[in-house]
């Protein structure tokens, strides 16, 4: 009799071990979405601010059609990665990051577009909404790193595949986007 409840009692461990890891789970992963979520809302911004900052500086830069198409091309490219499908997104991020930086580029060689109010009062919302969205990767790595350090480490991890733990990717800058722009006019 003291053996069945001996098992009784250590089933009933298990069991609340279990509860507490699943709901660890369900926790971490609401907080990856929600910070994944205050990354979408700025992204959202920025493709927004994206067609004016073009039109406004197609007006100094005419001979610039394929870097706006570039841009454009990238805004839009980011803007059809299905929801959900947060690496696709980081990617598509990373190339419409580098494109934007070469329209900053431009504005180097146009002393005219760089003092023109309308381009500056863009670049300084551009400037903030990009300010915002590295301050929501920076808690949204934090939320993946907590999510993926808990799903990888005992005891959890003998329970990850029945529970249905989900690992995500960190939101990295891509090699690419650390290299520096070269606008040649010669």
């Amino acid at each position: 009799m003291g053996t069945f409840y001996f098992l009784l009692g250590l089933i009933a461990v298990i069991v609340f071990i279990m509860i507490g890891i699943f709901n660890r789970f369900a926790k971490n992963r609401n907080m990856v979405q929600d910070a994944w979520s205050n990354i979408d809302v700025a992204l959202k911004r920025r493709y927004d601010l994206i067609p004016n900052l073009v039109e406004t500086v197609k007006g100094y830069a005419k001979h610039e059609k394929t870097t706006f198409e570039e841009v454009i091309n990238a805004r839009n490219r980011a803007m059809q990665v299905p929801q959900g499908d947060i690496s696709g997104q980081i990617k598509a991020e990373n190339q419409l990051q580098q494109t934007l930086r070469s329209i900053f580029a431009l504005a180097e060689d146009y002393p005219d577009l760089k003092a023109n109010e309308n381009f500056k009062d863009l670049q300084d919302k551009l400037n903030l909404i990009e300010e915002n969205l590295e301050r929501s990767r920076r808690y949204y790595n934090g939320t993946v790193r907590e999510n993926n350090t808990y799903g990888e480490t005992f005891p959890a991890v003998m329970f990850a595949g029945m529970l249905k733990y989900q690992r995500y990717d960190f939101f990295e800058t891509d090699e690419a986007s650390r290299e520096n722009i070269k606008v040649d006019f010669s």
